[in-house]
Formats: C-alpha cells, structure tokens, sequence
C-alpha cells in the first residue's frame, strides 16, 4: 500500500526536487537560445540581410562621415529617423549622392527638378531645414544643372545631421544595443558602397562580408 510522499525519507525528496530543478534548466535553455538566434535574424533582416560588423559599428560612433560610408550604418541611421518621423534629411542627402552620379545632361535636369520640388522649395512635401540664401542659391543651380547643383545644400543638411540627429543616435537604444550586441562576430573585408562614392569624403570604408 502506497504511503505517499510524506512517507519518504527527506534525503528521497531533496534529490527528487533537486532532479525537477535540473529539468526546469535544460528545458529552458533551447527557448533562450532560440530567441538569441531570433534577435540576431531580426537584426540582419532589418539591415537588408547584412551581417553587421562588431568593428563597423564601433566606427560609426568616431565620424557621420564614417557612418554614412557604410551601408548597414547608413541603413542603421535611416531606421533610427524613420522612428523619430525625420528621415527628410537623409533622404535629401542619398538623393544628392545619387545625383551626382548621373552623367545623361537630360536625366540629371529631370532629377535635379524631382529633388529640388521634393526637398528644397517652400512647403515642398519633406523640405529640408535651409536658410533663404541657400535655397535661392540651389534655385538659381537648376538653371543649368551640373553634378554639383545640390553640394551646397548638402553639406548645410549634412552638418545639420551631425549636430543633431548624429548625436541622438550615438545616445539611442539603436546604437546602443548594437554595439552591445552586433549580431555577428564575422571578419569584414573592403566593400565599395554603391555604384559610386561619396564624394565630399572620397573613401572606401570596410564592410561586412
């Protein structure tokens, strides 16, 4: 006849709760190191798939310059406007860049027209924070229209961003739990970003495999 658990010796019922303890653990351990590998995942997918590079990110915090040369940084920062409903700057800047590669006469009239009406005209749907003398400036550009129509208005919006938005980053959650956790510990190797350079910085800047 069982006598229940009461009857047992204490020692029997240490080792059983002792026993039941270990299983909690190893039962547990799987789901954290799933979430790990899903935090990872999230990361990767928000960045376009790119393994973020430990080294990289610990660069972004040295220079813009160095962020905005790097397209998972460059992605990393654009993310971070979006959130805080002011991604016009960055917009306007990757626009610049994608300008002054353009070498048809004919497109880069069209697209100097689109990026001026989009970002530097008066009430335009994202304008730019710009002084009158700069927008009247770029205005007066678009008249005869080269690969440096925008430069000026460019570097305003660029220190405009290192002043401010730049420095929120380094201060963000973001950046933060990047640097902490980068998602991958790859080597990185030289990688051009794009088809062309920036020019105001004029370097290739490494990247992850």
């Amino acid at each position: 006849m069982c006598k229940g658990l009461a009857a047992l010796p204490a020692t029997c019922l240490k080792s059983a709760k002792d026993m039941k303890h270990r299983f909690g653990i190893l039962l547990q351990k799987p789901d954290a190191m799933l979430d790990q590998s899903n935090v990872s995942n999230k990361k990767e997918k928000a960045f376009g798939g790119k393994k973020i590079c430990p080294t990289e990110v610990k660069k972004w915090g040295e220079s813009l310059e160095n962020l905005l040369n790097n397209e998972v940084g460059l992605a990393a920062f654009t993310t971070f406007l979006k959130s805080e409903f002011s991604e016009e700057n960055i917009e306007f800047w990757a626009s610049c860049e994608e300008y002054k590669r353009t070498m048809s006469q004919t497109k880069r009239a069209a697209k100097a027209k689109k990026i001026y009406e989009q970002y530097v005209a008066v009430e335009s749907e994202k304008e730019v924070n710009l002084d009158s003398s700069t927008r009247e400036e770029t205005k007066r550009n678009l008249e005869d229209p080269t690969a440096s129509s925008f430069d000026e208005a460019q570097r305003k919006i660029f220190l405009l961003m290192e002043k401010d938005s730049y420095r929120r980053f380094l201060k963000s959650k973001t950046y933060r739990d990047l640097l902490q956790h980068p998602g991958s510990s790859g080597t990185c190797s030289a990688e051009k970003r794009g088809k062309g350079h920036v020019s105001e910085f004029n370097q290739l800047l490494p990247l992850c495999a």
